[in-house]
């Protein structure tokens, strides 16, 4: 993988928007290629070694959810969704089956480039330490998955094995939008089904530990109507 994380596929079918998307990206030093179908981007993205996956889910052959599903059997390269569906059911589903984030249409070129910094940096940090083996922060939270410590500030903070859980999972998904079926899934079993209001109390659990406000955290942020992410800078 270059520095840059490798080529970057742009599947769009709109011509117009994968030459604007291209551009900006060329403009900042990355590669990409198009690719205007889901067929010919499934195709491509098991053919040829791509980092980042750009994703629209109005395609005119397969629908861009259908995608993600397919490659997500044997890839787990991050798509970035760039869709105009902008309902939370949409979103929802995208990142349920397997999306890294969802940037709607119209978006700024300021906008794509920071979403796409955002997967960089984590592909950077994933390919830069063995897994588990040395100590993931953002700001100053600190966990150590080996050591299974959570530190804030340089001190300690316990969390209770459910806390500790939760918090793991989002550093090891810095970034990215974690839907509430995908954190119940992962933290409570997949037969646990989808109590949301045990999440919340979780979740407000975990902020009190580690937000110095919890009302406006700084670290793990709601995603209104879809679910949560913990930042990544």
């Amino acid at each position: 993988m270059s520095e840059n994380g490798g080529n970057i596929l742009v599947v769009e079918d709109d011509k117009q928007i994968s030459k604007f998307i291209c551009y900006t990206l060329k403009n900042e030093g990355i590669n990409c290629a198009a690719a205007y179908t889901g067929q010919e981007a499934v195709n491509r993205l098991a053919a040829e070694p791509f980092g980042v996956c750009l994703l629209d889910l109005g395609l005119p052959d397969i629908d861009g959810a259908e995608v993600i599903k397919r490659v997500r059997e044997w890839s787990d390269i991050p798509i970035i969704v760039v869709s105009a569906r902008d309902q939370d059911k949409d979103k929802v589903n995208a990142l349920d089956s397997g999306a890294d984030d969802y940037l709607t249409k119209p978006f700024s070129a300021a906008e794509l480039m920071a979403r796409v910094r955002v997967v960089l940096r984590h592909l950077r940090k994933l390919g830069g330490r063995a897994s588990g083996a040395v100590p993931l922060a953002v700001g100053g939270l600190q966990i150590d998955l080996e050591k299974r410590m959570v530190t804030l500030d340089g001190v300690e903070i316990h969390t209770t094995p459910m806390e500790y859980r939760l918090l793991a999972l989002f550093f090891k998904n810095a970034g990215k939008v974690l839907t509430a079926t995908y954190i119940i899934k992962e933290v409570w079993g997949a037969g646990y089904g989808s109590d949301t209001q045990a999440l919340r109390a979780l979740m407000a659990a975990l902020r009190r530990k580690i937000e110095k406000t919890p009302a406006t955290p700084r670290y793990i942020i709601t995603e209104i109507g879809v679910g949560y992410r913990l930042v990544d800078e």
